[in-house]
């Protein structure tokens, strides 16, 4: 049995979901990671899996009180004694205005601003770090610690057990979908730290940036191809380690995938729980992604933005984008020939075509992801991680419309967006080789109504290929 089907098939003991439960209540609470975590999507997932095993609520709330507790203590002792050094690490060293937010919060309710911060989002995970620096005495914060967390701890975990408590009697949900929902929130977390912690690590201002430097230069071999992609402003090394990452991803998940000639019980998992899903409207709209996501469709999308670049004559930039669409595009052909895996359903316009991997997936990660890339890098550092979350939200519904027409197993569109991120990261990395002319300005209204006028059209004319 693969790894991924031995780890859907497992069922979370009372036990390990207390355990769960305690661990995020406490990272939740935890001094600026919690900032950074969806405690509430995790705390509710884990809650709505105790609830659909029946396990006792006293217990379940007992945890969510003791995470709570520890995590508020922990960061209350980090900013008591490190008072003079905690400002200058990351992320408070990138985002300063969430010390002055919280700062303003202590000094407006002084004590009872630990009882009050634990249910204001914002503020959360700074108030106990702030009391810390400002010397509140340990027996009162431990008062408002324990008082607050009593109540904190019930008003979070009982609306996901109450959740996991009727959802299958209620909402007639396929079996065994509660895995699934960790999985979905386990996913949030990973890209959460993806796009914050790691990004920033690896940044110009980061520590393993420096690290790296720091060995670039002591090297000869490496010192002068360092040099010369410093002039552009930035080595590339979070599109390094985003290629080696994907690639290492995308062969091993392959390998799982391929070593059964049967879809993997997540893949059955995802179908029933789609096909439980159906509704005119979903398959309405996922027929209409077919479109804009298919290879006329693309095309057409990216049209004026070629046309625009023709004009200015910067060829650079559009054999970059073309050779991001030809090798997404091979790369496709090829896996689909090679692995010839059979799809789920197969209608007219797709005979003669296999599963593995998914090219709408792949290339409209390629797409959104180059995109996003430039976008970035036109923007300031503190708000680069937001157009990365959006160019996701752009590229998961692409990616879950072949699931709901039944035409890709969910394994398909895992194996197509880690080999969109390959290909991003390579034409990253080959961009940002040498110091580019920056652009004029680019004209966004006239390009982005041309690529909606002209997809309207391919859209409502012509049938998906």
């Amino acid at each position: 049995m693969a790894i991924a089907d031995s780890l859907l098939s497992l069922s979370l003991s009372p036990a390990l979901l207390l355990l769960l439960i305690l661990g995020i209540a406490l990272v939740e609470s935890l001094a600026l990671v919690g900032l950074l975590v969806p405690g509430v999507v995790l705390i509710t997932a884990a809650a709505s899996m105790a609830g659909h095993q029946m396990i006792a609520l006293p217990w379940l709330i007992g945890a969510a009180f003791i995470g709570a507790v520890l995590g508020d203590s922990l960061s209350y002792y980090l900013g008591y004694r490190h008072r003079d050094t905690v400002v200058n690490r990351w992320p408070l060293s990138m985002h300063p205005e969430w010390l002055g937010r919280g700062a303003r919060f202590f000094e407006r309710y002084g004590i009872y601003s630990v009882f009050f911060g634990r249910f204001v989002g914002p503020v959360r995970p700074i108030i106990p770090l702030i009391a810390g620096m400002m010397q509140m005495p340990s027996r009162t914060f431990l008062l408002a610690n324990v008082i607050s967390a009593a109540l904190w701890a019930p008003a979070y975990v009982l609306p996901g057990y109450l959740l996991g408590h009727t959802w299958q009697q209620r909402l007639d949900l396929p079996a065994n979908v509660e895995m699934a929902v960790l999985m979905l929130a386990a996913s949030i977390v990973v890209l959460a730290i993806i796009f914050s912690w790691g990004r920033a690590q690896v940044g110009r201002h980061g520590r393993i940036y420096f690290a790296i430097a720091r060995v670039a230069r002591r090297i000869p071999a490496m010192r002068r191809p360092w040099l010369a992609m410093s002039r552009s402003g930035e080595v590339p090394i979070a599109s390094l380690f985003l290629c080696i990452i994907a690639l290492t991803a995308a062969s091993a998940w392959t390998l799982i995938v391929m070593q059964h000639s049967s879809p993997l019980l997540m893949d059955l998992q995802a179908q029933r729980l789609f096909s439980w899903l159906a509704t005119p409207w979903l398959i309405d709209a996922s027929l209409l992604l077919a479109k804009v996501g298919d290879k006329a469709g693309v095309m057409t999308l990216v049209m004026p933005w070629v046309v625009w670049l023709l004009w200015i004559k910067r060829t650079d930039l559009l054999a970059h984008g073309a050779l991001a669409l030809g090798g997404i595009g091979a790369l496709n052909t090829l896996g689909k020939a090679v692995f010839a895996r059979a799809r789920p359903e197969t209608p007219d316009y797709l005979l003669g075509s296999f599963s593995y991997p998914s090219a709408h997936t792949s290339t409209w990660v390629v797409v959104i992801g180059i995109a996003a890339a430039f976008i970035a890098s036109r923007l300031p550092r503190q708000r680069r991680m937001w157009v990365y979350w959006s160019a996701i939200l752009v590229t998961i519904p692409m990616a879950l419309s072949r699931l709901a027409l039944g035409v890709h197993w969910l394994s398909d569109l895992i194996g197509g967006a880690l080999l969109g991120l390959v290909v991003c990261a390579l034409i990253q990395i080959n961009w940002q080789r040498r110091y580019r002319t920056p652009l004029p300005t680019i004209p966004w209204v006239r390009l982005l109504l041309g690529s909606l006028l002209l997809i309207s059209l391919r859209v409502g004319l012509f049938p998906p290929v």
